[in-house]
């Protein structure tokens, strides 16, 4: 399958067993399409949500508790991930709560606090890293909770670097709570998203003080959590480990390419370049 999205981390890469790159594929199709039916082109809010419901159906349908003589939708996506699930014995609930997430992000565009930030986060992005979990056959509690912390974080490192770019989306995923204790307001976000730069002059520098101390608040969140997931990738297979580790030193370049940003995401998109993955890779063997 072809990756034709930009991502943080790399997708069935040659550091995966050759064995399971097929499945990481079926599960990276199944949740970048169904992702984009949310996030991508001009249909209605019903339209979306209809699509999504097709493939709740068709998850309805490989458990078998749909009618199996229903038409399966998207047989490109669901005829090649049915055999994936049964032969790694993967939960199909898992799928469910990656459609959870993609219906709630056509309906509802802002978070009023962390814990509802991260109960999104728990459907938007932990499933994934269980269902590598389950692939790898190291899905007990503990590598689960660590699973979950590097995948929160990266979804949170995405939703910081991508602010101008859901802003357009009419998405604010900085929970309320915080924007308001710093006094950073919508509006504010929507103008300079819009000038294509942090305004940071006259009546807009106290609330660019606020930005940069949000900002410095979200970003020591998302590295913390992927720093209290690292020690997973030493309990993983060799190349595994070689590869989660990998995927975390990306989202820590991030991170920290918004710092030296001063968090003006509004002028500049921190993004993975080819040139860094020989740095990622020497962190990724030696920290």
């Amino acid at each position: 399958m072809a990756v034709d999205h930009y991502e943080n981390f790399p997708v069935a890469s040659l550091l995966l067993p050759r064995a399971l790159r097929d499945a990481v594929r079926d599960i990276y199709r199944f949740a970048r399409t169904a992702d984009d039916v949310a996030d991508e082109g001009d249909a209605p809010p019903e339209e979306r949500l209809a699509e999504l419901a097709a493939f709740r159906r068709g998850l309805d349908i490989l458990e078998g508790c749909s009618p199996t003589d229903l038409p399966l939708p998207h047989p490109y996506i669901f005829v090649p991930l049915a055999s994936t699930m049964a032969r790694h014995g993967l939960s199909a609930d898992l799928f469910r709560d990656l459609i959870s997430a993609f219906e709630q992000d056509v309906v509802k565009q802002r978070y009023e606090n962390d814990q509802e930030l991260l109960d999104y986060c728990r459907r938007s992005a932990n499933p994934v890293g269980r269902l590598m979990l389950q692939l790898y056959g190291c899905h007990d509690a503990s590598a689960v909770e660590l699973g979950d912390a590097i995948c929160t974080g990266l979804q949170l490192t995405n939703f910081w670097q991508d602010v101008a770019i859901d802003w357009r989306k009419n998405r604010v995923y900085l929970p309320r709570d915080k924007r308001e204790r710093h006094g950073v307001t919508d509006a504010w976000i929507g103008r300079c998203t819009e000038a294509g730069r942090l305004l940071a002059t006259g009546a807009d520098a106290p609330i660019a003080r606020g930005w940069n101390e949000l900002m410095a608040e979200q970003v020591a969140q998302a590295r913390a959590l992927l720093m209290q997931g690292r020690p997973l990738a030493r309990r993983l297979p060799l190349r595994a480990g070689l590869e989660l580790s990998l995927v975390i030193q990306g989202g820590l370049l991030i991170l920290g390419r918004l710092e030296q940003l001063h968090y003006d995401v509004f002028q500049r998109r921190p993004v993975l370049r080819t040139i860094d993955w020989p740095r990622m890779a020497l962190r990724a063997l030696f920290k």
